[in-house]
């Protein structure tokens, strides 16, 4: 049976080897992966509750079988939200014909992370609900919401959101300038005062 305590211990590259060899130790993996994928698919895709866990679900069958393909020279981080992004962008790709209501699940807290323009930093003691960061972030266009959901709320930097979204540096870097503009376009349009 396998010990909890030895996931915990193990970095992501050495449980993916330890997986390969024992299919006991894939269960630390998803455990680790779970929240934090189920977080980042609800944040860019407008999907339900339900669509996101069978999309969760269909990440990781595709993270098992290709784990074989994982190179371990690569963060083990990033090779899976590229599959989650993959996965994502597929699952819309078959249901964009279909009427959606876009989603977006918010800390409440969104604005202090990219309010880092003098320009939107104001006052960062304001906090807005999640509701109104939706509404703002609804908006934004597919590429600079998804830019700023991996850097700012997922924490990723940006040579591993240029690995998910297979972009050069320079390329992410733009996005994420461009992303802060047009978000505080946004917010200066509505007249959100901070």
């Amino acid at each position: 049976m396998l010990d909890k305590n030895n996931c915990s211990e193990k970095t992501d590259e050495e449980l993916v080897a330890l997986a390969l060899k024992d299919q006991d130790f894939f269960a630390c993996l998803v455990e680790k992966y779970e929240p934090k994928l189920m977080r980042y698919v609800r944040r860019i895709s407008a999907a339900t509750q339900e669509d996101a866990e069978d999309l969760l679900q269909e990440i990781f069958v595709k993270v098992y079988r290709n784990l074989n393909d994982f190179d371990p020279d690569l963060k083990f981080s990033s090779w899976i939200y590229r599959i989650a992004h993959n996965q994502v962008i597929s699952h819309w790709r078959k249901t964009k014909v279909r009427p959606q209501v876009l989603k977006f699940e918010a800390d409440e807290d969104f604005l202090k992370f990219i309010a880092t323009d003098e320009n939107l930093a104001r006052d960062t003691e304001r906090k807005f609900s999640g509701e109104e960061v939706r509404k703002m972030l609804e908006n934004l266009d597919k590429k600079y919401k998804e830019v700023l959901v991996l850097k700012f709320l997922e924490g990723k930097d940006y040579k591993e959101i240029s690995d998910i979204l297979e972009k050069p540096l320079g390329t992410v870097a733009t996005l994420i300038n461009r992303a802060k503009k047009q978000f505080a376009k946004i917010v200066e349009e509505k007249n959100i005062k901070f």
